[in-house]
């Protein structure tokens, strides 16, 4: 009888000391995506529920690259679409910098947003092909000069500020993008990764740590993107961008905006 009680006693003091140091230390950073179900589990993603590693990206590559390919002219209406202000439908989010700029303003001069390949396309040679060069789960919309700015480089925390970066930092060899798309930017790489896989006569992209990629089929760096993926969860913006993609452009989804934690899962 003592020892059943002092189990108990046992369990209530370890209770109540957890509660007590969730109040006393809160969180300094989210919390690692969690295992979630979606409401596609059932239908588009029955094939790779269960697995980890190898076979889940097997799977996914599978499941997503059954996609419609648009031309890189039409990515233009489509990012004027995907990318809407929630706040103003006449305006479209910059991807870096946060700006909420006029539609109409896309092109290359000075003050006009145009289609940035997150995914470096000279990180492969892909291009502006239909594929990969198209694919808007990786393209969105930033202002010329910033585009430039970030150019090719590869992916990383640190640097200097960014003039109207809206936060992001850059160097020699590396872009930070603000702190609010740092995971959009992680999910887009690695959907990239996962969808091309060197099957169907593009390069076989693939993430390393390595932020001197340059022309070679890899983008940088994983630990960090890793690390992004779990500070900067999915938004309300980043979930409506993949329904609108999926249902109304290409018909195919980027996993780890439903399921992030995939991401620990396959690297």
């Amino acid at each position: 009888m003592l020892a059943t009680r002092m189990r108990r006693w046992k369990s209530v003091a370890l209770a109540t000391a957890a509660v007590l140091a969730g109040l006393s230390v809160p969180a300094l950073t989210a919390p690692p995506a969690a295992a979630a179900t979606t409401a596609y589990d059932d239908t588009y993603y029955q094939d790779a529920i269960g697995k980890t590693g190898t076979a889940l990206k097997d799977s996914l590559h599978t499941i997503i690259s059954n996609q419609t390919k648009l031309s890189y002219s039409a990515v233009w209406n489509a990012l004027k679409v995907t990318d809407q202000d929630p706040n103003n439908s006449s305006n479209v989010i910059l991807l870096y910098s946060g700006i909420s700029r006029s539609k109409s303003l896309n092109g290359g001069s000075t003050g006009n947003w145009n289609r940035e390949h997150v995914w470096a396309q000279s990180h492969g040679d892909f291009g502006t092909s239909a594929g990969p060069g198209t694919d808007l789960h990786h393209l969105r919309p930033e202002d010329v000069q910033l585009n430039s700015i970030r150019g090719n480089k590869d992916f990383d925390n640190g640097g200097s500020a960014v003039s109207n970066g809206g936060g992001s930092l850059t160097d020699s060899n590396s872009f930070e993008p603000r702190d609010a798309v740092k995971g959009d930017v992680a999910r887009m790489i690695l959907y990239m990764a996962v969808r091309y896989e060197g099957t169907d006569s593009w390069p076989d992209l693939e993430p390393n740590d390595s932020v001197s990629n340059g022309s070679v089929p890899y983008h940088g760096r994983l630990s960090v993107l890793k690390q992004w993926n779990d500070e900067d969860p999915p938004s309300a913006f980043e979930e409506r961008r993949n329904e609108v993609i999926y249902d109304s452009y290409q018909g195919n989804r980027n996993p780890f905006i439903d399921h992030p934690e995939w991401v620990e899962a396959i690297w």
